[in-house]
């Protein structure tokens, strides 16, 4: 889902045709001593993890064209808009491109990068995260007669955008809290007993 980054309005919703069958994830705990070397810091943390998800998609034409009436913008164009529709997310618009040209030739000193949508990525809804995508492939495996892409695999990396990559009062940073609240509610409803592990007490 990609949203205005300022007013929180809704400019696309992008669905995976298909559920990805494996969703990697990684931790990269931010630990205040971890560089510094002192013992003295080694239990605290400077914020969250750097957290990294990973997934493939399948995307296929063929259960449209099945049906050629009820779809006849896949039948025109295969896959390419849902290929596009996924590529523009890490393209800036055009017209934002255009202008920074316009600036530049009028001498403008500074001009700013421009500015993306705030994407979301929605996986239950005990995952619902702000994300930047580091890492886009695509591997077309099947044409129409036009040459348009009619199956194809997606791979994407996705970076958490946690409070310390977004400014603490922005949307995506509200996004991102309600989702570490939501998994500090989860994990207090686990909680285990010492006997388990076969001890009575540590000390």
């Amino acid at each position: 889902m990609l949203l205005d980054p300022e007013t929180g309005a809704k400019r696309r919703v992008i669905n995976l045709q298909y559920n990805p069958d494996t969703v990697q994830r990684t931790l990269q705990p931010q630990g205040a001593g971890a560089d510094s070397g002192d013992r003295m810091e080694t239990l605290r943390l400077k914020g969250p993890p750097v957290e990294t998800i990973k997934l493939e998609a399948e995307l296929d034409a063929a259960d449209f064209l099945e049906h050629p009436g009820d779809h006849g913008d896949v039948l025109e164009n295969g896959l390419a808009l849902d290929l596009a529709a996924l590529e523009t997310v890490v393209y800036p618009a055009s017209a934002d491109m255009q202008t920074n040209r316009l600036l530049a030739m009028l001498g403008t000193i500074e001009i700013f990068p421009m500015q993306s949508a705030l994407a979301i990525f929605v996986w239950s809804r005990n995952r619902v995260v702000p994300v930047r995508i580091t890492d886009f492939s695509v591997t077309e495996e099947a044409f129409d007669t036009n040459l348009n892409p009619i199956r194809a695999k997606i791979s994407l990396t996705l970076r958490v955008l946690s409070v310390n990559d977004l400014t603490y009062e922005s949307l995506g940073a509200s996004v991102y809290l309600a989702y570490q609240k939501r998994k500090e509610g989860l994990a207090s409803r686990r909680s285990g007993d010492l006997r388990q592990l076969g001890v009575d007490r540590i000390l």
